[in-house]
């Protein structure tokens, strides 16, 4: 049974860091890309980062980049979100999500996340 499973949100102050773990089971979890996704109430759902299988590329929102880094850990099962000076507008439910239509796969337009976690909320807040 494919699981996906986010921790590590909560509450912080602007200026502050948070990581985000997504573990993954039921699939060999190196062979796909995953991405990070995020919705805020009232907003549209946006793709914040994507990270492609095995040792892949790693790919930002404009809004994210330089601030997120996105990671595997293909041992663990897991991929990570490390997320640092945050701001009020990063507040949102973030979702982790994989492709389990393609294998071997970098970061790409294309890529369909289908498989989905039940996200993990993240409010930046003083």
């Amino acid at each position: 049974q494919v699981q996906l499973v986010e921790s590590g949100g909560g509450l912080v102050q602007p200026g502050g860091s948070l990581r985000l773990s997504c573990a993954a089971s039921g699939f060999i979890m190196a062979d796909y890309a995953f991405g990070w996704f995020r919705q805020a109430p009232g907003k549209e759902r946006e793709r914040v980062s994507c990270i492609g299988s095995r040792h892949g590329n790693a790919v930002y929102a404009d809004s994210v980049r330089g601030r997120f880094t996105i990671s595997r850990d293909n041992a663990k099962k897991t991929v990570y979100l490390e997320m640092q000076s945050l701001k009020p507008e990063d507040t949102a439910v973030y979702y982790c999500a994989t492709d389990l239509s393609r294998t071997l796969v970098p970061c790409v337009p294309y890529l369909d996340f289908g498989s989905w976690g039940q996200g993990t909320q993240v409010t930046v807040s003083s």
